[in-house]
């Protein structure tokens, strides 16, 4: 079962970060493709074992991207110009850090490997800045433009509440966090295509 949720949350989320990418929401849709591929290494890990390549892309996707990139969507959504280049450096930075850090320990069987047992501090440190940096200027802007999109704003904000639960449930329960990360998608993406 976790395998077949996982693979679904990752096509679900792929499709709709297409259709973002369509409608020229370029950083929300790559911060879907961002939760396609945490979900897609999770399918891998549950379906063969964890093994260093897939923790290094569920790292990369879901600690180090997802959540920074919704952020940059929405500074951008409200006319921040530099959110660009801020989104365009983080990526690189995270890319490195994904490719150099030091994976240490044993990786086997089908449960999500614990950051803290296989990562040094500072990619770790630097997963919860980029994450809580990028939740909060989803739930800023959110709410600064709230009178402007009540709806949509509201379903952001779900869909960030859904990723929190989702990244917080990929230790104990693989099913339930892959239906986390599939709801979290639907909702960004109504929330993001909403006029209201």
């Amino acid at each position: 079962m976790d395998v077949l949720l996982s693979f679904a949350a990752a096509l679900v989320s792929l499709r709709l970060a297409g259709l973002l990418a369509r409608g020229r929401r370029h950083a929300w849709a790559a911060g879907l493709g961002a939760f396609a591929a945490a979900a897609a290494a999770m399918a891998w890990g549950a379906a063969h074992g964890w093994d260093e390549y897939a923790f290094r892309v569920y790292y990369l996707a879901g600690a180090l991207l997802s959540a920074p990139l919704l952020g940059i969507g929405s500074l951008q959504l409200v006319g921040r110009r530099w959110a660009s280049a801020v989104g365009l450096l983080w990526v690189g930075l995270s890319v490195g850090v994904a490719i150099e850090m030091h994976v240490h320990g044993v990786l086997a069987g089908t449960d999500v490997p614990r950051a803290q047992d296989h990562v040094d501090l500072f990619p770790r440190l630097l997963a919860i800045a980029g994450s809580s940096l990028g939740a909060t200027a989803v739930l800023v802007v959110a709410v600064l433009t709230l009178r402007r999109r009540p709806l949509g704003n509201a379903l952001l904000v779900a869909a960030v509440a859904a990723a929190a639960a989702a990244s917080a449930l990929t230790q104990t329960a693989v099913a339930a966090a892959a239906a986390c990360f599939t709801l979290a998608a639907a909702l960004l993406y109504i929330g993001a295509t909403r006029r209201s």
